[in-house]
């Protein structure tokens, strides 16, 4: 049974040398958020790695020990340097094999679009005693070791793969959010969110500010696994923001 009390956590590890130089842009950290948030997980770090074994097997031997779950994306395709997988299974101390379940999958993909070749074939290497996660959109399946799981660097490709896992993963409550935004400089209010939270300790607030209509504002994010304690906390702050002379926003600006 799943407890619901306990902060479940994960990191993610984004892997690329196209990531580090700018040529791609990420888009895999905040699908990933997002989702994992469903879960009832916390993101808690993440990390850009080149598709260098050292960095890779380091980043994975510290993240997976300090998480409940880790998370990569990139770096197991067909090519050369597509690398994870090989790094996973330093990592975790087993050998790289053919999962036959994965190599029966890309065969049938395959079988009218040219064949298996050696290349593709690379796409069905895995940790020895990994198991495999679904892809329904290019056939090659990501892959899940203990508790690292390896996922596409294409951002539609990884959005399917955690599709697969919706539901599979133990975690507590979904975090829920709420945003309060006002007209006013973050710094004239320091306090004010420093006592709100304290007040309310089963709460969050960030603090998220921006320059705008030549006027500078903020967006106060609270966040709670308690709708109750949320809702609490957002009212205080409203009031705490009307009391100064400031007209809270509820929802943000």
């Amino acid at each position: 049974m799943t407890d619901n009390t306990r902060i479940w956590t994960a990191a993610l590890i984004v892997v690329g040398d196209e990531i580090l130089s700018g040529r791609t842009q990420d888009k895999n950290i905040a699908q990933v958020a997002s989702w994992l948030g469903i879960q009832g997980i916390r993101l808690r770090e993440v990390r850009v790695v080149p598709d260098v074994m050292d960095a890779i097997v380091e980043a994975v031997n510290t993240l997976r020990a300090r998480n409940d779950y880790l998370f990569t994306t990139g770096g197991i395709g067909p090519t050369h340097d597509d690398i994870t997988v090989d790094a996973v299974a330093q990592a975790l101390g087993v050998e790289v094999v053919i999962h036959p379940k994965a190599r029966a999958i890309l065969e049938s993909y395959y079988e009218t679009r040219g064949g298996l070749n050696d290349a593709r074939l690379r796409m069905a290497r895995v940790p020895e005693g990994a198991d495999l996660i679904e892809n329904r959109v290019s056939g090659a399946p990501g892959i899940k070791a203990g508790n690292v799981y390896l996922m596409a660097g294409v951002p539609g490709i990884t959005a399917q793969m955690l599709d697969g896992l919706t539901g599979q993963l133990e975690g507590g409550l979904p975090l829920l959010s709420t945003t309060v935004g006002c007209w006013v400089a973050e710094s004239e209010i320091a306090d004010l969110l420093r006592e709100t939270e304290k007040a309310f300790d089963e709460c969050q607030i960030g603090s998220y500010p921006f320059f705008r209509e030549g006027r500078t504002g903020a967006n106060f994010v609270i966040r709670s696994v308690s709708d109750e304690h949320l809702k609490a906390c957002a009212h205080a702050l409203e009031e705490g923001l009307t009391a100064i002379g400031r007209l809270p926003v509820t929802g943000g600006i």
